[in-house]
């Protein structure tokens, strides 16, 4: 049942990323809403559907962003595997684990984005790039969660 319900879920929190959050911008960063979803919605379900919702959460933010359909599937796979790994470690203190998931993710997002770039050709700089991009997403990410 969690399965189905993810489809309108995570098609309406990625318009809301595309029309409301992607115009708050500090820099060049903006906060990622899906990842923040799935970051908390991994610490919430104990069985498999946090991987599906990862797994559709990929699939729409591929479609709708420029980049390889396989980086986002692998940074939000990488959000839900940090979000269960630390459900066992952090299970009286919540609210720090979504913390540091929503840091440790969004950072890991943004350097994999980074390294998918330099693969294909785009030229942007590291040092440009965490200083313009990741770093001030990472604080809309953390602001918002």
């Amino acid at each position: 049942m969690s399965a189905l319900v993810a489809i309108p879920v995570l098609i309406f929190a990625a318009m809301l990323q595309m029309v409301v959050f992607s115009r708050i911008q500090l820099l060049s960063g903006s906060a990622d809403i899906l990842l923040l979803l799935l970051a908390a919605w991994g610490f919430l379900d104990r069985r498999w559907t946090a991987w599906a919702w990862a797994l559709l959460a990929g699939g729409i933010a591929a479609l709708t962003n420029a980049m390889p359909f396989y980086a986002p599937l692998i940074a939000y796979g990488l959000v839900v595997g940090m979000a269960k790994v630390l459900q066992r470690r952090f299970w009286q203190s919540p609210l720090l684990a979504v913390f540091m998931v929503t840091f440790i993710g969004t950072l890991a997002q943004h350097l994999l984005y980074l390294l998918v770039l330099q693969f294909t050709g785009v030229n942007i700089g590291i040092a440009t790039g965490l200083s313009r991009v990741t770093f001030p997403s990472v604080i809309l990410n953390m602001l918002f969660a």
